[in-house]
Order: structure tokens, then sequence, then C-alpha cells
């Protein structure tokens, strides 16, 4: 079992911080404008987006309030966790990070949610598959 260092930050204020940064950045939001609507500085939004600093609760609420989501927003995707690595068995968790903490992540999944037709959202889907494979065998 991996060791989890204490003084690192807690994967919960990890998953919390990017779950900000994701709303964040869907509003079209910078990080000096929240700091401001919150009464903090940039600087402790960031903190905040990577799991440094641990938000409490009334700053959680404030929050919920300037993004226009729940509370319950920020927790959403946490599933039953491993308390020694923080994800899940089998958990996909540190791919959706990754491309969330991306702009072009976030730009995609903007645009994609947009798509209303069901139909034409499972053609882009299979068209990203198949660019993925792509990839993937040019690399091999």
């Amino acid at each position: 079992m991996p060791k989890v260092n204490p003084r690192g930050p807690n994967p919960i204020d990890i998953h919390v911080g990017s779950r900000i940064r994701l709303r964040r950045q869907l509003l079209k939001m910078s990080q000096e404008k929240l700091g401001d609507d919150l009464g903090v500085t940039f600087q402790q939004v960031q903190k905040y987006e990577r799991g440094a600093n641990r938000v409490g609760a009334s700053r959680l609420y404030r929050m919920s309030r300037v993004l226009e989501v729940p509370v319950q927003f920020f927790f959403e995707g946490m599933g039953e966790q491993s308390t020694a690595t923080g994800m899940a068995e089998g958990d996909q968790t540190p791919i959706v990070y990754d491309f969330i903490q991306s702009t072009d992540g976030v730009s995609l999944a903007e645009s994609f949610s947009r798509i209303k037709d069901p139909k034409v959202r499972r053609r882009v889907l299979e068209l990203v598959r198949t660019l993925a494979e792509d990839d993937q065998a040019t690399r091999s």
C-alpha cells in the first residue's frame, strides 16, 4: 500500500479544488474575479484549486453562490475512495483531472455539451475514439 504524505494535499481537497477550477473555467471567470468576489487574492484561489489550501465551510458556501452551483457540485464524482491513494480501484478520476486541468479539455467539454442531438454526440464520440486509436497505432 503506497504511503500518503501527511503534509501533502488531502485527496478530497484536490478533488474539490479541481471542481472549483472546472466551474470557474466553464464560466470563463478569471482567478482574480473569483478572488475579488470571495474577498481573497487570486493566489489564494490558486491554492484552493490545487488543493494546497483547504476551503472552509463558509467560504465553500459563498463559492457555490458565486459559481452558481449547489455545494454538492464540489464533491460530485468522488465515489468511494481509498484512504491510502484517494482513488477507488479502477477509478478513471486521474484521467478526468488531467482532462479538466487543460484548456483544450474544458473547451472540448463545453462545446460537446452544446450538441443537443444524441446521434451527433455519438458520432463525435466515435470520431474521437477513432482518432485516438489511429494515434495509438501510429506511435506503436
